[in-house]
């Protein structure tokens, strides 16, 4: 889809294309105030400020919108609107061991134990066992420092959606 088409997109259409990027209603409401956009550039720096400034409960709304890493079976059920680019952004995950699919789903209820929403990554690019090491790690940060964390690999999910969206 071209920018112009995004701009001259009825609300309710560029809502349903933005919440595939962000599942946050508050961030996609303000993008869709936000248009006409002059160049890419601008949206994705929009998107970007308006993003950062969210509350922490919006950005773990949007982190509801992500099925947990590893979870083929949850992409299925329950995030079909999003299940294509989930699928893409994890393809690896498919390619793992039994081991390490155990081990991640033993890491993720750690993680949501712990800091109460799940674990956020960008995924595209990197080996399950990579984001397995990464979740260990992240395991150890202060609940604070983790939430912005888990904010900026949305971020870079959210910009490789919405990079996605443009080039349609």
């Amino acid at each position: 889809m071209t920018l112009d088409a995004l701009n001259r997109l009825p609300a309710d259409e560029a809502r349903t294309i933005l919440t595939r990027c962000c599942g946050c209603r508050e961030w996609v409401e303000q993008m869709v105030a936000s248009r006409p956009f002059v160049n890419p550039s601008q949206l994705l720096s929009k998107a970007l400020t308006l993003w950062m400034g969210l509350t922490p409960g919006e950005w773990r709304e949007a982190f509801e919108h992500h099925p947990r890493i590893g979870d083929l079976e949850s992409l299925k059920a329950r995030f079909a609107s999003i299940a294509d680019l989930a699928a893409n952004e994890q393809g690896a995950v498919a390619e793992a061991s039994q081991e390490t699919l155990e081990a991640l789903a033993e890491g993720n209820r750690a993680y949501e134990e712990r800091f109460g929403y799940i674990f956020i990554i960008f995924a595209s690019g990197r080996s399950a066992d990579d984001m397995l090491k990464t979740l260990r790690q992240r395991l150890n940060n202060d609940p604070e420092a983790e939430l912005r964390q888990a904010a900026l690999e949305q971020w870079k999910i959210m910009r490789l959606r919405l990079d996605g969206v443009l080039a349609k």
